[in-house]
């Protein structure tokens, strides 16, 4: 009895090896506005943090820009033998300019995201709108493009 429980228990961990997303850290690019630097750490397997570091070049007011959100995925949006989810969330971004004064907003996340199953990969798009807070409040719209490699 003790062996055929040992051997259920460790079924069951490979099983769920094999038909989870990584749940591990991400590291990658963004390109879009702006581009830079991706991570995402996976929470559960539905929730993960997104987190960001780009810069951009727009004539005098060259800017830094930072983000982290909190993203919930939905596989059963797309009806495909891959994994492919949609994701959407909620997070903060500042906005560093050099000659003006710098943004906080509250960012709301909505993207797609393809893990290919042979690599520890994620390929996404995403659009985000940011609203401004600080110093005055507008609507700002941000586009990204990305992949990233999951460490395991």
């Amino acid at each position: 009895m003790k062996k055929f429980l040992i051997v259920t228990i460790l079924f069951i961990i490979s099983i769920n090896d094999i038909y989870s997303q990584p749940k591990e850290f991400g590291l990658g690019i963004i390109l879009g506005s702006p581009s830079g630097f991706s991570g995402k750490y996976w929470m559960t397997e539905y929730t993960a943090l997104d987190f960001g570091m780009g810069y951009s070049f727009s004539g005098k007011n060259n800017m830094t820009n930072f983000h982290a959100d909190y993203l919930w995925h939905n596989d059963n949006v797309i009806k495909v033998e891959a994994k492919i989810p949609l994701y959407y969330g909620v997070g903060a971004r500042l906005k560093i300019r050099q000659n003006s004064a710098s943004r906080l907003g509250v960012r709301g996340a909505l993207g797609i995201t393809y893990f290919p199953t042979e690599i520890p990969i994620d390929l996404f798009f995403e659009v985000v709108p940011v609203f401004n807070l600080v110093p005055s409040t507008e609507l700002d719209i941000e586009t990204g493009l990305g992949f990233r490699y999951y460490f395991r």
